[in-house]
This record gives structure tokens, C-alpha cells and sequence, in this order.
């Protein structure tokens, strides 16, 4: 045995049988060692296979590489894998140690997400991570001795380093940096022990001898046990994010039913105060009760029915307003049938017709009747006003929710439009400027309920896009526009909201993909309209500036083709 360095060689003396003894002991363990390290492999590789997480895929190379660093030291590569190649042999601990380094590294950095936690210790990982590439590069250069030495310092160094940032993520809070935490510790003491036992420390015997092994065998378990961990968190959070879209849907189930309750009771209010109105207010009140039917049939609509107390204001504005005139119209008319019940009473008296005329005249006076017209007119004039603009507010919800929506047959895209604008009313007035752009188009072949969900859900979007962006100051703009050519209709909807990035962008037809609060969109509006225009063999196209805006493009065939 000859080297450039001392040499620490244990010699065995004993018989036959103690040596054979021992020999097959350290075989057995080895053994242990190498069958642990196989199993995390081949068990994380599954689980890698199974979620797709690259922080496996580093753990697998690490644990793989490890346990042949580990087994080469013993000489057991040498003995079974590469018999006679004792070239290869001499590089190959330099090479396995340096590769294992390496994978260690980059689990360690992806797994603690230093990246987004911590950039600094990202960077210092990174340094570490090009020392050992360096190490593999000498290696394959022929500079084996160099190499070596380069990688045992950058692995003391890089496992110091490693420990240190677990203990500062633990004390931060951060539960998975326990884990390494504990793992070092582990790995650490077993490389003192080894070292004392090198340097005549502690006693040459089988604990010091497979300190190393059985340190690094607990350390890939603590690992494991990590990664294990990992997925039941993201368990839990997917478990709590689910609990809280099932609370959200209940909540809006529960607010539409109240709506509907209160509705309910609105419209049977204010049929008992103008069953005395005339015929236009009755087959007013008695849209009113579709508009109520259709409300609750569109709780399937989970968009329609965050919008169900908006809808509600819209028609209780004209309804109060009809209510109020009422009342007044009714005293008017009582004191314009006593008064003439008071002229004719005079006018069936014996008195002369000049004296007639005074009394008539002094009634009308008493009654301020010229002021009596005036008043009487100017209120059935507020209760066509209010009862005109319900009928329009249900005209709209009646286009909107069409019973009809899974038959395919010719409908207007403009009224289809309008009636979405009208849904989507209280959520504009007064904030943002909705500027249409209607063309000429023709009926086109569609489902009208289907399209009208995708202009539903496009324009709320864009709401909340100005909204984010300008809140309560002016400014904000939706413009719609249309046109068409000789096969094609095309809807565009454009806003000057927030915008989106590319990879936002990249992501808004993919299911459950919201940029919304927890609560405010369950991530499904976009890709319902994607799926709804390809049912139509059409095509929507997105244009988006992050800080400028939005622009979508609806490209709709004019007559459908299966």
C-alpha cells in the first residue's frame, strides 16, 4: 500500500474462524446499508413518478450516490460491479462523492425553497453547487488527487452550511428545515466519530467503523420522513382550500336563497299595493313573477349567483319607485270622488244655477283641484317610468337565462350582449364607462344560454380588472365592439384594467385558475368560456398588457358545423 499521504490501514489479527466471522459481519451491514439505500431509491422514485416534484428526483441521485460512495470506500464497487477496472475504481469515490454532493445541494435547495425564502442562501448554495461541478469536471480531466481534495473540502464546508441555514429556516418557523435539521446532526456526528476513530480518539471498532453508513442511513430516512411531510401539508392545503370553496358555495347558496325569499315576498308586496293599477302595471308585475322563477332556476349559475343582490337592487330601485306613488295617487283619487260626490249633491239641489256655480266653484276651490290634476298626472307618469324600467330590467334577465340554452338555433349577439350588460349593471354604474361599438349582425347559429354565460363571465373579469386597478376614481373603460364578415361574427371586449402577464396569461383557460382572493372566484369563468366557443367551433383569442389592460376576441361561426 503506498499513497502521497499517511495512510490509515486497520489490520485484524486472528484466527480463521474470527476472521471469516467478522468478514461476513461487515458484509451484513454493508449489506443493511446498501439494501436501505435501495429502498429509499426505488420507494422515492415512485412517489416521484407519482407527483412529479424534482425535489425527489435530487433526493434519488443524492441517496443512490451516497450509497455507492459509501460502498466504494468498502470496496465493494471494485469487488462486484466493476471487477479488473481499477482505473476506474481509483476516480470513481472522487466521482459518486462529488455527483452526490452535487444532488444534495440542489435538494437541499429545492425542498427548504430558498429561492423564494431566502436569496442569499440560494446564492450560497449555488456557489457550492459550482465547486463540486468543478470537482466532476477535474475528475474527468485526469487531475483525480486535486479533485479529491477539492471535494472533501467543498462537502465539510457545504454540509457546515447546510446545517447552519436549516437552523436559521427552523428558528424562522419554516417545518420542513426540522427535518434537515435533524438529518445533519445525524450525518455530522457520525463524521466526527468516524474522524476520531481515524485519528486514534476513539476505539477502531464496529460502531466507529460504520459511524458513517448508519449516520447516513438514518439521514436519508429523516429526508424522507421530509418529503413525506411535505405532501401531507400540501395535503392539508389542498384539503383547506376545498373546505373553503365548499364554505364559499354554501355561503352563495345560502345568500341566493334569501334573495329569492326576499324577492318572493317584494313581489307579493307590491301586487297587493297595485292590484287598483291599470292593465300595463299588471302584466308588469306578473314579468316580475318569471323574473322571479327564472332567478331561481339560474342557481346552477354560480356567476349569476354572486350577482343575485345586485339584480335585486336593480329591480328594487323601479319598484320603490312605483310603490311611493302609490299611496298618493290613491288619496288624490279619494278627494277627487268626494269632491264629485260634493258637486253632485249640488247639482241635484233646488238652488238656482248661479248659486250652483258658486258652490261648485268654491269646492274645486277648497280642493285646489287645478293642483289636483297636475299632481295626479305627474304620478301615473313616475309609475310608468318605474314600471317601463322593470319591464326592461326583466326583458333583460328573460334574454340573459334562456330556457333554451341546449338547443342550438339562430339568436341575436347583440340582444345576447345586452342583456349581459344589464345583469352586470350595478356592478358598473356610476364606476366605469361601458362604451358600446354595435354593428349590423346577423342571427348566428348558437347556444344563446351558453354565450351569454361567456359574455357574463368575460365582462365580470374585466370589472374586476378597473376595478383593481382604479377602485372608486374615474377612469376605468370597458369598451364591447362587434363586427362581421361573410362566415364569421367577432365580439371583442376590451378593458384598460390591470392586465396580465404571460404567464398569467399562458394559465386563464386552465380550470381553478383564479388571480382572485380566496372567495371572490372559484377559477372555472374562463374555462367554461373556452370549452362554451369550441362547443361553437369558434375561437377566443387573448391580448394583455400587465398595467394596461385586456383584449378578447371572440370569433364565432355564422352558421354551426358538427
Amino acid at each position: 500500500m503506498k499513497g502521497k499521504e499517511p495512510i490509515f490501514l486497520p489490520l485484524y489479527l486472528g484466527s480463521e474462524k474470527s476472521v471469516v466471522a467478522r468478514t461476513g459481519r461487515d458484509n451484513m451491514l454493508s449489506g443493511i446499508y446498501m439494501g436501505i439505500v435501495l429502498i429509499m431509491v426505488f420507494y422515492n422514485l415512485f412517489i416521484y413518478f407519482s407527483v412529479k416534484d424534482r425535489s425527489y428526483i435530487y433526493y434519488v441521485v443524492y441517496v443512490l450516490f451516497a450509497g455507492l460512495t459509501q460502498f466504494g470506500l468498502k470496496g465493494y464497487n471494485f469487488q462486484y460491479l466493476w471487477p479488473g477496472d481499477g482505473a476506474f475504481d481509483t476516480l470513481s469515490v472522487t466521482l459518486f462523492g462529488a455527483i452526490g454532493g452535487l444532488a444534495a445541494l440542489l435538494f437541499t435547495r429545492n425542498f427548504l425553497e430558498l429561492k423564494k425564502r431566502h436569496s442569499r442562501f440560494n446564492i450560497l448554495i449555488l456557489t457550492f453547487s459550482a465547486f463540486f461541478i468543478l470537482s466532476i469536471l477535474a475528475v474527468c480531466a485526469g487531475f483525480t488527487t486535486e479533485a479529491f481534495k477539492a471535494m472533501q473540502i467543498t462537502t465539510s464546508i457545504s454540509s457546515v452550511g447546510v446545517f447552519c441555514i436549516s437552523i436559521i429556516l427552523m428558528l424562522k418557523g419554516y417545518r420542513g428545515a426540522k427535518f434537515f435539521f435533524y438529518a445533519w446532526s445525524v450525518l455530522l456526528a457520525g463524521a466526527v466519530i468516524f474522524l476520531l476513530k481515524d485519528y486514534g480518539l476513539l476505539p477502531y471498532n464496529t460502531f466507529t467503523s460504520y459511524s458513517v453508513q448508519g449516520a447516513s442511513a438514518i439521514e436519508m430516512a429523516l429526508l424522507s420522513f421530509g418529503l413525506a411531510d411535505r405532501i401531507n401539508i400540501l395535503k392539508r392545503e389542498k384539503e383547506m382550500s376545498q373546505a373553503e370553496a365548499l364554505r364559499v358555495a354554501k355561503e352563495n347558496e345560502r345568500i341566493i336563497r334569501e334573495q329569492n325569499v326576499l324577492l318572493e315576498q317584494k313581489v307579493h308586496e307590491r301586487t297587493l299595493e297595485l292590484q287598483d293599477a291599470n292593465e300595463e302595471l299588471n302584466a308588469t308585475l306578473e314579468d316580475l313573477k318569471q323574473a322571479q322563477s327564472q332567478l331561481v332556476e339560474s342557481e346552477k349559475m354560480a356567476s349569476l349567483g354572486q350577482l343575485t343582490a345586485g339584480i335585486a337592487h336593480e329591480i328594487n330601485n323601479p319598484v320603490n319607485f312605483v310603490s311611493s306613488n302609490v299611496n298618493p295617487l290613491r288619496r288624490d283619487i279619494d278627494l277627487l270622488l268626494d269632491a264629485m260626490a260634493a258637486i253632485e249633491k249640488v247639482a241635484l239641489s233646488e238652488a238656482g244655477s248661479g248659486e250652483k256655480e258658486k258652490e261648485i266653484e268654491s269646492i274645486k276651490e277648497d280642493l285646489d283641484f287645478d293642483y289636483l290634476k297636475v299632481e295626479i298626472t305627474h304620478l301615473l307618469k313616475g309609475i310608468h317610468e318605474g314600471a317601463s324600467r322593470t319591464a326592461e330590467i326583466v326583458k333583460g334577465l328573460r334574454i340573459f337565462s334562456r330556457v333554451d340554452e341546449d338547443d342550438l338555433k339562430k339568436a341575436d349577439v347583440t340582444a345576447g350582449l345586452e342583456s349581459t350588460l344589464v345583469i352586470i349593471n350595478n356592478l358598473t354604474s356610476n364606476k366605469i364607462a361601458v362604451i358600446r361599438k354595435f354593428s349590423d349582425l346577423p342571427a348566428i347559429e348558437c347556444y344563446p344560454g351558453k354565450l351569454n354565460q361567456v359574455f357574463l363571465n368575460i365582462l365580470t373579469n374585466a370589472v374586476h380588472a378597473v376595478v383593481k386597478k382604479f377602485g372608486e376614481r374615474p377612469g376605468g373603460k370597458i369598451t364591447i365592439s362587434t363586427h362581421c364578415d361573410n362566415t364569421h361574427v367577432y365580439v371583442t371586449i376590451a378593458d384598460n384594467g390591470t392586465g396580465m402577464d404571460d404567464h398569467v396569461k399562458r394559465k386563464i383557460f386552465e380550470p381553478f385558475f383564479t388571480t382572485k382572493d380566496v372567495g371572490e372566484g372559484t377559477g372555472l369563468g374562463m374555462s367554461i368560456a373556452y370549452n362554451t366557443i369550441g362547443k361553437h367551433n369558434g375561437d377566443i383569442i387573448v391580448e394583455s398588457t400587465l398595467g394596461e389592460g385586456t383584449r378578447f376576441v371572440l370569433q364565432l361561426p355564422i352558421t354551426h358545423k358538427s
